[in-house]
Parts: structure tokens; C-alpha cells; sequence
């Protein structure tokens, strides 16, 4: 059998015999990102060679990626969704094209010295066509060369076999692969576009063969890229045999500690699984993220309210399943335990992870009482109510000022002989969800991985304030984070006081003489150790290659970095400062804008 831990292995052991080089998957929390609050697919960290930048490994890459997606969130408890995952991916950067990658990806599943799948149990799709771009014919004629029966190829429309990486820009055609988790062998005909419910999508691999003008207009680009990715745990439960991504030994371990701090014998009610399964994912994605190089503390805002959400649902199932005081640590250190191996970094972090954990199951903990306090506290006037119903506004009320779980008010509602009118919470939270995302919209404005003027101009600036920020403050300032949007520039650093009005003075005034200079800006591909060696700045955290790319800002600036830079500081405007605060303990956050 087969493990997560040596299909990882096997993976990159394949295409690194096929010429790719490995690099390092990069953290959880995007850096110069402003789209996304995770990276949420193993070609997110990429985006930049995808669009054009030269990568320092060459043009055939692999790697393994951690990610996590919350967009689902509400299906996580079945037999395959998730939260946190991991990709394996392989890429090409204008070298080899559809017939190498369909032909590696069915060759690495099905040779006996790799995965040695059955081939009758695997089913593919390409993309239908429509009016924008013509049917894929070219990959189903290649899947059909290598044995792939033509009743095993569904050819599906763009919402199925259809990659962007967003309104405009690279887009192209993709080829999904999809193994049998049906009983027996497949019946002829069968496959995901006839019978979607016994195919399980494994691999994608992705064609970059256009780019998209605007909604009607695709043209071919000049250098075709290939984007492949297959999913670790998925592929790992079909590869073992079976039914469920939480029966291999990537979960049972997890679902093992659950057991032993809560009694509950998992297999024994379906309600109760669902409830341990839920547990089970979401202390691993808190665990993941916690301990990321980068991770985020708990909070109401951005990645660490994806991450608050995340422990109190846990701590919500935990309470169905009869724990009321913090148990979130027992699992997580399975998780550390299991994981350290290829992500260290779990291990490095165990202290903070742990910690974090506990303090916050014991807040959410409070939470809870505090709004069954405040329900008992309506309990009177809702009892002198002929039809026992709570009204959803005063439920919602509960939630949003207090934390406190709908489910829960409904558990105290029914203990009472009374029942919550969930129509009108749910129209109450709907609205609320509304005007959430639509601040959202606002905050993360503009294309995935933006790569306008505007944001080069803004990325190229952030190296002239990290320095001038050291020059002025000292050699501790290290970048502990970026964000940047087309409208400025957010940058995190080390530092423990508020700056004042003189050192902000300065620091603006240091960056603005750099760019009136207007220095050359210059890129050279170097080994990570040269790089060091000559002084280039490293970033807090990264995980590099070992060639990088070092950009020299004339004799002000020199990082190790992915890009995109102007070609002179000239070209950026006028720097200014626009407020500088707390970010975190131990770290500040400057806000700029160039005029």
C-alpha cells in the first residue's frame, strides 16, 4: 500500500527523471497578493512565470504545495472535501506542450514502476468548445493514441474544462483526470460527463494557450504553458482502496486522538462521524496555518478570521461531541507529529501553535457563555410568547454581537419548547454576508497575482522603504509581510515602538532622494548562498531556491526576489507616507501611496 508520504515522494522522483527541477513549495499566506487570503493551488506561487518572468530553475518545474480553500467550507464532512490540502504540481514554462504532459501524467499513474493504476478504472475530460475557442480535439486525440477508450473521454463546456487566472490574461483549455469509485469495474460508456457520482477527479492539467483580450476576444500566446496538478489526499484514498480521504493514515491518526479525548467511538452514529470528520480537518488546517513561516494569529479580519472560524467550528463539534473544555491540542500535535517531515516547519513552530490553539478555544469558550447568559436574560420575554418562536433578529442579534452559534440558540430554544425561526435569521445573516463581501470587493481589488505598472511601481518602492526603514531605525527591521493593491502599498516590519514624526520624515525622504537619482534597477540569477554572500536581504520566512533572482537598486538596495521591478526608480512618482501603526506584537505597519 502506498502512503501520502511516499506518493509525495514517488511524484517528484517521477518528473525530476522527465528533467524538471524540484523547488520548494512557498507559504500559505501570499505574498503581493491582494486577491486571495491563502494560497489556494499549487500554481498560485507561480503566477509571475506563468505570465512571462523568467523562473531561476529553468523552464520544467515540480513541487509539492500546501493550500487551503474555505469556499466550500459547509461540504467539508463528506467524503472528500477539505479545507487544507496538497497539491502536487508540474510545470512547463513555454517547453513542452499537451502531448508530453497527458502522456507523463497517464504513464506515472499507470506504469507499474509508479502508481501501476488500473487503466480501466480511469476516465478523462477535455474542454467541449464554444464560441470563444474550438473543442480540445487535439487532447482527446492524444489521450486516444495512449489507450484511453473513447467512451472513457467526456467533452465538457468551460464552466468543467476551462482555466483563467482571471477576467483577462493567460487562460486556456484543461484535461481532467478522474479514477472509478464505483463498484466493480466501470460499466462502457461511463465516464464524468455521464456519470459524475462514481468519478473522482485526481490530476488536471492545465494548456496555456491563450490569452483572453477581453470577453470575446482570445488570442494565441507566444509561449504555451503547461499547469498540472494532482491532489495528494484524493489520489492517496484511491490508491489504498478507499471510499473516504478520512480511511487513510493522512487522517486516522487525527481521528485516533479525537476518539480518545471525547469517548466517542468513530463509526458508531453518522451524525457524530460528521461531527469528528469536521474536527479532524479543521485542526489540521489551523495547524497548517499556525504554524506557516508566515502563519496569522486568530482575529476579525482577513486570513485570521478564516482561521477563528475555522477552531470554533471545531470547538462547536467538539461540544456535540461531549467535550466542553479545550481539547483542540491533542489532535494538533498528532498533526505536527505526522506533517513534520516534509513541512518542518510544523515542528519549528510547535510552542506557538499549541498555544494559539488553546487560547483560543478557551475565548470561543467564554463566547458561548456569555450568549447563553444573554439568552437566559431574553428567556422571559420570549416565553410569553404564544407560538414559542424566536424571532431570527433576535437570533442573528446572538450571533453577530456575541459569537454565539445559531445551532446552539436553536439546542437552548428547543430545550425551552421553542423553535427559532430560521427564515428570518437566515435573510438577517444573508444581508449581513452581503455587505461583507461587499467590503471585501473593495479590499481585494484587482486580478489574481496583479502584475500592472502600477503594482510594479508599487513592489519596486517596498524595497526602497525596507531599506530606508533599516538605515533610519537600525538592522533589526526585517519584512515581516506585504500587501500591495493598485491604490498603495502596505508593508509589515520588525520594530517594537511607534516610529515618530521624525523618523517618518526621514524614511520618506531617504526613499524620494532614491527615486529623484533615478537608479537603475537590475536583475541577476545567482546561487542562494552567492546571493547571501554579496549582501542581498532575504525575506523573513521564504523558502528559496537555489538560484535566485537578486535585484540591485543602484547602490541603495539589493533583495532576493521574484519580481515584477521597474527598469529606474525614476519611473516611480513621489513616495509618501500615509499612517504608521501596530500590526502585531513586535511588528509595524506602514501604509504608502505614490503620487
Amino acid at each position: 500500500m502506498i502512503t501520502s508520504h511516499e506518493l509525495r515522494s514517488k511524484y517528484i522522483e517521477f518528473f525530476k527523471s522527465k528533467d524538471h527541477a524540484e523547488i520548494s513549495g512557498k507559504s500559505l499566506i501570499p505574498e503581493n497578493d491582494p486577491t486571495v487570503l491563502f494560497t489556494t493551488a499549487g500554481m498560485h506561487p507561480l503566477v509571475p512565470y506563468l505570465l512571462g518572468e523568467p523562473h531561476p530553475a529553468g523552464k520544467r518545474l515540480t513541487d509539492y504545495q500546501k493550500c487551503v480553500r474555505t469556499g466550500d467550507i459547509d461540504e467539508v464532512g463528506d467524503a472528500a472535501h477539505l479545507t487544507c490540502f496538497e497539491m502536487l504540481g508540474n510545470w512547463s514554462l513555454g517547453d513542452y506542450f499537451k502531448k508530453e504532459s497527458i502522456a507523463w501524467s497517464y504513464e506515472f499513474l499507470t506504469s507499474p514502476r509508479w502508481l501501476a493504476l488500473d487503466p480501466r478504472l480511469i476516465s478523462v475530460t477535455v474542454f467541449a468548445g464554444d464560441e470563444n475557442a474550438p473543442r480540445d480535439e487535439e487532447s482527446a486525440a492524444i489521450w486516444k493514441s495512449i489507450g484511453m477508450p473513447e467512451d472513457r473521454i467526456a467533452y465538457l463546456p468551460a464552466s468543467d474544462n476551462w482555466w483563467a487566472a482571471g477576467p483577462t490574461g493567460p487562460c486556456g483549455p484543461d484535461t481532467e483526470i478522474f479514477y472509478w469509485v464505483g463498484e466493480g469495474l466501470p460499466p462502457p460508456g461511463s465516464n464524468k460527463g455521464t456519470d459524475p457520482k462514481r468519478w473522482m477527479e485526481i490530476w488536471n492539467n492545465v494548456f496555456m494557450e491563450y490569452n483572453r483580450i477581453d470577453e470575446k476576444t482570445l488570442v494565441k500566446l507566444p509561449a504555451q504553458n503547461v499547469d498540472t496538478g494532482m491532489g495528494l489526499e484524493r489520489t492517496t484514498t484511491v490508491l489504498q482502496g478507499k471510499t473516504s480521504v478520512y480511511e487513510t493514515e493522512i487522517f486516522r491518526p487525527i481521528i485516533a486522538a479525537i476518539e480518545a479525548v471525547s469517548g466517542y467511538a468513530y463509526g458508531s452514529d453518522a451524525e457524530r462521524d460528521r461531527s469528528v470528520r469536521i474536527i479532524a480537518d479543521h485542526v489540521r488546517s489551523a495547524t497548517f496555518i499556525l504554524g506557516d513561516p508566515k502563519g496569522v494569529l486568530p482575529s476579525n479580519v482577513g486570513a485570521g478570521y478564516v482561521l477563528r472560524r475555522l477552531i470554533r467550528r471545531a470547538v462547536r463539534h467538539g461540544r456535540k461531541l461531549g467535550v466542553a473544555e479545550p481539547f483542540l491540542t491533542k489532535p494538533a500535535a498528532v498533526v505536527i507529529e505526522n506533517f513534520k517531515g516534509p513541512y518542518p516547519e510544523l515542528e519549528d513552530n510547535r510552542a506557538k501553535i499549541l498555544e494559539a490553539l488553546e487560547a483560543e478555544e478557551r475565548k470561543f469558550l467564554e463566547t458561548l457563555e456569555k450568549g447563553e447568559h444573554e439568552f437566559e436574560k431574553m428567556l422571559p420575554n420570549l416565553l410569553k410568547n404564544p407560538d414559542r418562536v424566536m424571532s431570527g433578529r433576535l437570533a442573528f442579534k446572538l450571533y453577530d454581537t456575541y459569537g454565539f452559534p445559531i445551532e446552539l440558540t436553536e439546542e437552548l430554544a428547543s430545550e425551552q419548547g421553542m423553535r427559532v425561526n430560521r427564515e428570518e435569521y437566515e435573510a438577517a445573516f444573508k444581508k449581513h454576508q452581503e455587505l461583507s463581501r461587499a467590503g471585501a470587493d473593495q479590499l481585494f481589488k484587482g486580478g489574481l497575482a496583479d502584475h500592472s505598472e502600477v503594482s510594479t511601481k508599487y513592489h519596486t518602492a517596498t524595497h526602497l522603504l525596507h531599506e530606508a526603514l533599516k538605515r533610519v531605525l537600525g538592522p533589526h527591521v526585517a519584512q515581516k509581510g506585504s500587501n500591495i493593491t493598485t491604490e498603495r502599498l502596505r508593508f509589515d516590519f520588525a520594530h517594537g515602538a511607534p516610529m515618530t514624526k521624525e523618523e517618518l520624515a526621514q524614511v520618506e525622504a531617504l526613499v524620494n532622494e532614491q527615486i529623484a537619482r533615478d537608479l537603475p534597477v537590475t536583475m541577476t540569477i545567482m546561487k542562494l548562498e552567492e546571493a547571501k554572500a554579496v549582501g542581498a536581504r532575504a525575506l523573513f520566512g521564504e523558502k528559496y531556491e537555489e538560484n535566485v533572482k537578486v535585484y540591485t537598486i543602484g547602490d541603495f538596495s539589493k533583495e532576493v526576489c521574484g519580481g515584477p521591478h521597474v527598469e529606474r526608480t525614476g519611473l516611480l512618482g513621489t513616495f509618501r507616507i500615509q499612517k504608521e501603526q501596530s500590526s502585531s506584537a513586535g511588528v509595524r505597519r506602514i501604509y504608502a501611496v505614490l503620487e
